[in-house]
This record gives C-alpha cells, sequence and structure tokens, in this order.
C-alpha cells in the first residue's frame, strides 16, 4: 500500500510538473513589456552599449561597439568593458535599434537578440549578437551597401525600428550620390535579408531622417535632416537657403506605406530631427526637435484623420561676441519621452544644457529641470553670450572627476524608471570637427544625470563619468546608446 502511495504521489507530482510547463509555456511572451508603464518597473540598467567613432577623426581604426558597465555595485562601474570593432573603416556608426522590442510581445516566438547598427557613411547595416554574451557582442552579420543599393537604391540608412511582423524598418536620407530625392525606407526581414523598400512607388519624402509608427492611429511619421552631399561636408547656412535641408514631417498610412500629407512646419521648424510619439498607443500626438531653430514642434490628429502642428517649447537664440555669427541658436539635437508621458527631456547642443519639461498636458509644457553639461558658451571659452544691456556672460559648467566638460550634451537616454538620464557630446564627426575641434583630439565622454520625478529637477552624477578620450587606439567619438532590455527610444507599443 505505501509502494502504491508513493507511485501515485511521485505521479501527482510529475503531473504538477507537467502541468506548471504547460501553463508556462501557454503563458510565454515575447520581448518588452505589454505596455510602456509596465517597463518602467523593469529591471535597473547595469549595461549599455554605445556607437563609437574614428570615422573622420584622423585615426585610421574602424568604429565599434562599446559595452559601458553602469552597475553601481559593479567594480567597473562607468568604465568601457568591451568593444566590438566593425571590420572596415570609414562607417560613422550612428543610431542603432534592436530586432525585435515591444511591438513584438505578442509573439513568443520573437526574441531581443540582435542590435542593429547602420552605418550612416558607407551605407553598411552591422549585426551585433548581444544575447550570448551581453558583455560581450559579437559580429552576427553584415549587411553591404552594395546590395542594399543594387535591390533598392537607397544610401545613407539612418534609423531602425522593429515590427510587429518580424520585419525591420530602416529609414535611409538619400541615394548613393548623396541626394535626397533618393532617399526612402529599408525593409529587412527578420534574417536581415534585403526585401525592398517599404513605402509604395512614388510615395518616397523630399528628406528623410527619423520616423515613428503609431499603429492605433494607421499613422507613420517621419521627419527630414537633409541632403547627405550637404551636411556630410560640415554645416553651411547657405544650404539651408539652396533648399538642401528640410523643414516637412511626413504622414504615411501604417503599414501601407503610402504618403497621406505633408506638413510644412516653416520657418519655425528647420532641420527635424528626432520624432517621437508619446509611448502611450492609443495617443494621437507627439513632437520633433528642430534643430536650426530650436524649437520643439507638437503634432496631432484632427478630427477627419488629417494632422496639424505647433510650436510647443522655444529656446531662444543667443546673442554672441567671437563667433561664426551674431546669434547662436541652441540647436536641440536630441530628446526622448519618460515611458510614462509625463517629462520630456532635451538638449542644446550649441548652448550645452539639458532640460526636463513636464508634458502632462502636452499643449502647455512646463520647464522644470535644466543643467548645463558643456557648451560654446562655458566659462573659460573666448565665446561671450550679450545681454540685452550689452553686458557679457557665460555659463557655468562643473567638472567631473577632475574632467573638464567638452562639447555639448547630444544623444541622451533614460533608465527605465525614469530617474538616471545617460548622455553622450558627438553628433557627427563632421560637425563636431566644426563647432567643437577639441572633440576629434581629446574624445567625447559619457555622463549620468539625476533625475527627480516627483517634483522635477537634474543634477549630475559626480561618481559617474566615461572618458572616450583615454581610449586603447585613442579618442573616440561617443554617439547613441541602447541597453539590453531596450528602452524607451527603441521601444514601440501596438
Amino acid at each position: 500500500m505505501a509502494t502504491d502511495v508513493s507511485v501515485l504521489g511521485h505521479g501527482t507530482v510529475e503531473a504538477g510538473k507537467r502541468q506548471s510547463k504547460e501553463e508556462k509555456e501557454c503563458c510565454k511572451v515575447g520581448p518588452g513589456y505589454a505596455t510602456p508603464l509596465d517597463a518602467m518597473s523593469g529591471p535597473r540598467e547595469s549595461l549599455i552599449y554605445v556607437t563609437c567613432v574614428y570615422t573622420g577623426t584622423g585615426i585610421e581604426k574602424p568604429d565599434y561597439l562599446a559595452t559601458v558597465d553602469v552597475d553601481p555595485n559593479s567594480p567597473t562601474y562607468s568604465k568601457v568593458i568591451h568593444r566590438l570593432p566593425v571590420p572596415y573603416l570609414g562607417d560613422e556608426l550612428h543610431h542603432s535599434g534592436w530586432n525585435s522590442c515591444s511591438s513584438c510581445h505578442g509573439d513568443p516566438s520573437a526574441e531581443r537578440r540582435f542590435l542593429i547598427v547602420p552605418s550612416l557613411i558607407s551605407g553598411r547595416i552591422y549585426v551585433a549578437d548581444t544575447k550570448t554574451d551581453p558583455k560581450a557582442p559579437a559580429l552576427h552579420k553584415v549587411v553591404h551597401s552594395e546590395e542594399i543599393i543594387q535591390k533598392t537604391g537607397l544610401a545613407y540608412p539612418h534609423t531602425s525600428h522593429c515590427l510587429a511582423s518580424g520585419d525591420l524598418l530602416v529609414s535611409c536620407l538619400g541615394d548613393k550620390d548623396g541626394n535626397a530625392s533618393g532617399n526612402g525606407f529599408l525593409l529587412l526581414d527578420s534574417q536581415f535579408n534585403v526585401k525592398g523598400r517599404w513605402e509604395k512607388p512614388g510615395h518616397s519624402p523630399l528628406f528623410g531622417y527619423d520616423f515613428w509608427y503609431q499603429p492605433r492611429h494607421k499613422t507613420m511619421i517621419s521627419s527630414s535632416w537633409g541632403a547627405p552631399a550637404a551636411f556630410t561636408k560640415g554645416f553651411n547656412p547657405q544650404d539651408v537657403s539652396d533648399g538642401l535641408y528640410g523643414r516637412h514631417l511626413y504622414v504615411y498610412s501604417w503599414p501601407g506605406g503610402e504618403l497621406k500629407q505633408t506638413l510644412d512646419l516653416g520657418s519655425t521648424g528647420l532641420l527635424p530631427l528626432e520624432i517621437r510619439f508619446l509611448h502611450d498607443p492609443s495617443k494621437d500626438t507627439g513632437f520633433v526637435g528642430c534643430a536650426l531653430t530650436s524649437n520643439m514642434v507638437r503634432f496631432f490628429k484632427n478630427p477627419g484623420d488629417s494632422w496639424s502642428h505647433e510650436v510647443a517649447i522655444s529656446v531662444k537664440p543667443l546673442k554672441v561676441q567671437n563667433w561664426i555669427l551674431p546669434e547662436m541658436p541652441g540647436l536641440i539635437t536630441d530628446f526622448l519621452i519618460s515611458l510614462d508621458d509625463r517629462f520630456l527631456y532635451f538638449v542644446n547642443w550649441l548652448h550645452g544644457d539639458v532640460r526636463q519639461y513636464n508634458i502632462e498636458d502636452p499643449k502647455n509644457p512646463k520647464l522644470t529641470g535644466q543643467v548645463w553639461t558643456g557648451g560654446l558658451i562655458q566659462k573659460g571659452s573666448p565665446i561671450l553670450a550679450e545681454g540685452e544691456d550689452g553686458k557679457t556672460w557665460q555659463f557655468d559648467v562643473p567638472e567631473v572627476q577632475g574632467h573638464k566638460l567638452r562639447g555639448g550634451p547630444q544623444m541622451i537616454q533614460l533608465s527605465l524608471d525614469g530617474k538616471r538620464l545617460y548622455v553622450t557630446n558627438s553628433l557627427f564627426s563632421t560637425w563636431d570637427h566644426q563647432f567643437y575641434p577639441d572633440l576629434l583630439k581629446k574624445g567625447s565622454h559619457m555622463l549620468q544625470i539625476d533625475v527627480d520625478t516627483k517634483k522635477g529637477s537634474l543634477a549630475i552624477n559626480p561618481n559617474f563619468f566615461v572618458d572616450f578620450g583615454a581610449e586603447p587606439d585613442g579618442p573616440s567619438l561617443a554617439h547613441e546608446m541602447r541597453y539590453p532590455g531596450g528602452d524607451c527610444t527603441s521601444d514601440i507599443w501596438v
């Protein structure tokens, strides 16, 4: 009898194990999080991947993907712990994205494993495996520019977003000759094979740059930097007058790829760069940062499915002495929105400040935090700002761990919980050379800013400083940042 009970008990345990396994399998979900608010309670970041550039610096070394330790309990905190050099020279690694993200959360077969790293200059797209060893990503595949050009005519790849279908969408800023009129959207399949163009024939925008889609509103909106033939040579104001830079947003049907509407932002919206919808997928509003005019423009849906726009935040240019122009724009080059859609953060690359705005009322953003992390008008610079009374002044920028802060704040990334903002300072090697030549000599750095998410405020963390000027192969330029588990600028919810 005892034996029978034992067998019965064993069978019950085994049945329980099978049931538990079946329950887990039935409830398995895809990558990311079900909602943006769920993502806010995700694990604290411990690693961050940073694209680093030697292209254009005079150092004949390949660009690389750096892994930085951001775990404050680690002995290698705020250090580069791994470097993945790409196999070619002259790439200019720029923005990156994931093979799958929260848009694939409903697909149990999807996995956030590969980081997609387009090269803005060479046109190559690198695929890095971050799963096998998250601390030491390995090169998985190279999508060669020749194949992309042959099959699509596209070049100068920029932004990469994963799609719920498993495909990947990459914006491309021009054709192989750098003409903006040759730009469009590259579609890759889940194995990173070139499928063709995403947009329908005849529906390519005049310029390209960033994009974001909001499936519940069946809409994708893209922005416009300029013609690669112009911006790759450095910034020339005459190129703006000659129509070589953008001032439009392009509204597409999603996922159909039909250009439905073009929004002319006019003289208040020159060089619209990064674009983000609010994270809540039911919302029909978002923002775009217009670099040259230093305005944050809000776009929103009208009754009847058309879209409109208005200036939401303006950064006034500063009257200056000893600079190339009599007035200096802030130059908003990057921004992001916290996952709860409460705060918007942006940088002024030339002025040197990082700002925090409460956007709980998107029509009326309120400045709640501001900190200076560099810029052209910091104390010790030959450039002076001039007030209306004729008096001159400069911004007080602190040193961090004995380092004078170089360049200006450029790319930013926010922790999932919204409490830490990471900042790098390289925009694009040619523009770095033009506006911050010391960056090429001394290299980039990376900072962490502590964020007050209750009342609002920003403060530089004095314990965190990553010096890309001390890299083994010489000073490098650090640009975009990604966490292994996803973040608020790569994940889109459906």
